[in-house]
């Protein structure tokens, strides 16, 4: 078998048993390639489970087991900030609904394998937003903005409040009220994702609905238009996907869920690129279901393959070639572009632009 020049990281995680054939320098490059992605934890979980760390050359295992042992500290971390975020809001007597990385956590989700993040999210009702923002502040968090055009910004278009910082342990908190901006377009009723909530067994703490961590997983991804970590976060759905698919009539309420959040497109996406780069099992029937509920034509489908299975490659020079800035400017555009309504996205892009002119924006 002939050793490819490099071994991309997608390559590793559809057959583990490719790594057996690097070289020290291929090496080099794959784990490169991984901690760019936020994905060498992973990495090193999937070897593992393959029986592959013990024929690791060592010189890139101490690369693996260091950012194993790194995802276990991050882990008692993260459960000891739950622990006081759900000790600062006991009073507001709301469930505590975590999103994203600590949802995947908490409920113990295939997707929180050596996943790291940053930050915190939890989903509130938005007549509650006061009462939490306050119960938050009188234990040690603080908005990270205090600009006003900033605050404006969050407080009346966005689906969130500023960010929020912790004073002494300098964690961060997102306090959503929505998994997408109120004014774009496909922007779901927040109502509908709370009446699906689930109380995580053992813990005080809710989750969304299966079907709806996965679509929000899928909405940030392909309409949030950052692709940093986009590698990591369609190994996220891909790895939801392969374990939710075993829940009876998972299918069926996922494609219920998606028109009923208004999430039809995001929810084809997420089959489409995690089909093709995860080569994740989808049956026939669901994907054509899923295609027959969108329009798309065949140039504007060639053109966003184009885009995004450039944009969701690991951000490596390994993985680049001379269409991906270009792809990830043209999909920031398009995430601002479904985000607002054009006479919102001017005056925002204008204050923007005029404030980073004159030095202030630090947003």
């Amino acid at each position: 078998m002939k050793t490819p020049k490099n071994l991309g990281l997608g390559v590793v995680f559809n057959n583990p048993n490719a790594v057996l054939e690097l070289t020290l320098p291929q090496w080099s490059v794959l784990i490169s390639q991984a901690r760019a992605a936020g994905m060498l934890a992973r990495l090193g979980l999937l070897l593992q489970e393959a029986g592959l760390l013990a024929k690791i050359p060592p010189q890139p295992l101490v690369h693996i087991q260091s950012a194993l042992t790194f995802s276990q500290r991050f882990d008692l971390s993260l459960q000891w900030e739950l622990q006081c975020i759900e000790t600062a809001l006991a009073d507001v007597n709301i469930p505590i609904i975590y999103l994203k990385g600590s949802a995947y956590s908490v409920a113990g989700d295939r997707a929180a394998s050596g996943r790291l993040f940053s930050d915190v999210d939890i989903l509130v009702p938005e007549d509650k937003l006061l009462a939490v923002e306050t119960a938050l502040v009188h234990a040690g968090w603080m908005s990270q903005t205090f600009d006003p055009y900033d605050q404006t910004y969050y407080r009346q278009w966005m689906h969130e409040i500023p960010p929020m910082r912790h004073l002494q342990r300098h964690t961060s908190i997102d306090v959503h009220h929505n998994i997408l901006p109120k004014t774009c377009q496909y922007s779901p009723d927040a109502r509908q994702l709370l009446a699906h909530i689930v109380k995580v067994p053992g813990k005080d703490c809710w989750v969304l609905a299966s079907e709806d961590r996965l679509l929000h997983s899928a909405a940030h991804l392909f309409y949030g238009g950052e692709f940093e970590r986009g590698f990591r976060d369609l190994s996220d759905i891909d790895l939801l996907l392969k374990e939710f698919s075993a829940q009876e009539g998972f299918w069926d309420k996922l494609l219920q869920h998606a028109a009923t959040l208004k999430l039809d497109y995001a929810l084809y996406y997420a089959l489409r690129y995690t089909h093709l780069m995860f080569k994740t099992p989808i049956p026939e029937a669901i994907f054509v279901a899923a295609a027959q509920n969108i329009s798309l034509g065949k140039p504007m489908a060639k053109c966003l393959d184009a885009l995004f299975l450039n944009a969701l490659q690991p951000h490596h020079s390994s993985c680049h070639n001379r269409w991906t800035q270009l792809a990830l400017l043209l999909l920031f555009i398009r995430s601002h572009w479904l985000k607002m309504p054009f006479h919102l996205l001017a005056v925002h892009l204008f204050t923007k632009g005029l404030r980073r002119i004159k030095g202030e924006d630090n947003h």
